[in-house]
């Protein structure tokens, strides 16, 4: 394990050696993300590209739950070899394999059961009730190799592996792209093709891991006879594992309720807000992959009870996020008539999708300090702090501002209440932080 990367390198450089991979991870999911609504999109068929838009987070649930094993694995494993207990690393990591694939079989069950219902939760119509339902089929099918891929993804990190965790994400990537046009036009698919498109995409990414984790690792393992855990380690992992899967889920939820309170104004607002938050997902990923991509170092040196570089990681993180979501929010909204043109034709949809997009992008900043925080309080096994900041950003505050902001200013109120809510999310973040920082540096 390269340990002088985590203990001896400059912060800065060993940060970013962890967190670029990640990013540009991030950045190749992102363009698979935006060439996947482009060929959606360019069908010129609206009411379809709200169908996949409704049906868009049971994607990200499936991405929540794949984080309870991936992050809350991670962030006890980091801990475990800061402290040198290599051996009780590689348990978990056995644990959290299996786990993601039990948990991925029985969502699967679950999803398939429960289609009709489901639909009509996300807020499907008879509009977009068959597009959206293509969409939900496969992707409720393919929902164990969506959720494992979030688990090895994450532990590779563990053992410094950045590079090994860009490359399967990468890999998935590149497969969903090149078979997207040929499902969703040449077979004729559709937004079926789109999500069969994703499924074979993590079916590969998954291939990848296994092979690189059997081959290069020397901690973490795949070998189901290692499987052996305590109540307290299992206890440990979902500790932060479940606080992760809330900001997902929280995300989903956050779709969900802004798409029930814009069909009061049209699908055509919905589609526009589904290629507006598309565009929002360049800053956010990038944002989430340097956040995410520096936590093993901070939990590696909070194991290791090195303060000094634990404060010097911290301060790091937080300049580099915020600074980050200030440059994407000013360059993605100047270039907001260009890349909602990539995706929309009508121009009065267009119009809308620029005007959400840039009154979005004014919470950029604020979602900075949101992640910095979270994936600190994941590091540091501070379950409490990431569970209330997961639940905040897209659930309970922004759904008390969502409704408080649609009556007061109708539709603009709709679409100004996640940057209201990031600034509110923000505030008690750096207060918990400021809090737990007070307490642990006295010691």
């Amino acid at each position: 394990m390269e340990n002088e990367l985590f203990e001896k390198i400059k912060v800065s450089k060993a940060y970013m050696t962890l967190a670029l991979p990640v990013v540009l991870g991030m950045v190749v999911s992102l363009i698979y993300n935006m060439v996947d609504t482009f060929f959606i999109a360019r069908t010129g068929n609206t009411a379809l590209i709200a169908g996949v838009s409704l049906g868009t987070p049971i994607f990200t649930l499936m991405i929540a739950l794949g984080d309870i094993f991936g992050v809350g694995g991670s962030s006890v494993i980091s801990r475990l070899f800061g402290k040198k207990e290599y051996e009780d690393g590689r348990r978990i990591s056995v644990f959290c394999f299996y786990a993601a694939i039990a948990v991925g079989i029985a969502v699967s069950i679950i999803l398939l059961a429960a289609k009709q219902p489901i639909l009509g939760l996300l807020g499907c119509d008879e509009t977009t009730w068959q597009y959206a339902g293509d969409y939900y089929q496969w992707i409720a099918l393919g929902a164990p190799f969506i959720i494992l891929q979030l688990t090895p993804n994450n532990l590779l990190r563990t053992e410094g592996f950045a590079k090994a965790s860009m490359i399967g994400t990468m890999l998935g990537a590149v497969v969903n792209i090149i078979l997207d046009p040929i499902f969703i036009y040449t077979l004729g698919m559709g937004a079926a093709g789109a999500a069969i498109a994703t499924v074979i995409g993590n079916i590969c990414g998954d291939i990848f891991y296994v092979i690189f984790m059997i081959k290069k690792c020397r901690y973490l393992s795949v070998d189901f006879r290692k499987l052996k855990m305590t109540g307290a380690e299992v206890l440990a992992v979902l500790a932060i594992g479940i606080p992760a899967s809330v900001t997902n889920f929280m995300q989903s939820i956050g779709v969900t309720l802004t798409n029930r309170f814009l069909q009061l104004y049209g699908t055509d607002k919905v589609a526009a807000m589904g290629i507006a938050l598309k565009i929002i997902m360049i800053s956010v990923l990038v944002m989430v992959g340097f956040a995410f991509g520096g936590q093993p170092l901070v939990g590696y040196n909070y194991g290791a009870k090195n303060k000094k570089r634990l404060s010097e990681t911290i301060r790091f993180a937080f300049l580099l996020e915020v600074l980050t979501g200030a440059g994407m929010a000013v360059v993605l909204g100047a270039a907001a008539p260009l890349l909602v043109g990539l995706f929309l034709k009508e121009a009065d949809v267009i119009a809308v999708a620029q005007q959400i997009l840039r009154v979005q992008l004014i919470g950029m900043p604020f979602v900075g300090i949101v992640l910095a925080s979270t994936c600190i309080f994941q590091a540091i096994g501070n379950g409490a702090g990431a569970m209330i900041l997961s639940a905040g950003r897209q659930g309970v505050i922004f759904a008390i501002v969502i409704f408080c902001a649609s009556k007061l200013a109708g539709f603009s109120g709709v679409i100004a209440s996640q940057p209201v809510s990031d600034f509110l999310t923000a505030s008690v973040a750096v207060m918990i932080l400021l809090q737990w920082k007070k307490k642990e540096f006295a010691k």
